[in-house]
């Protein structure tokens, strides 16, 4: 018989998955100067920050 998940590990999940809620992945496309062939330049970023990565040259 398997033991139940103790409190403590139901709510320590609860905020892991509240905390990657605030997380989002950013692709953009960037032109190479040599070739002119896009390629795309991919993050991990806080939600806050998006718009400074995308301001990014």
């Amino acid at each position: 018989m398997a033991k139940a998940a103790s409190k403590n590990a139901k709510v320590k999940d609860l905020k892991a998955s509240a905390e990657a809620k605030n997380w989002t992945k950013v692709i953009r496309a960037v032109r190479s100067p040599k070739s002119g062939a896009y390629t795309f330049k991919e993050q991990i970023v806080h939600k806050d920050k998006i718009k400074e990565f995308l301001a990014q040259k």
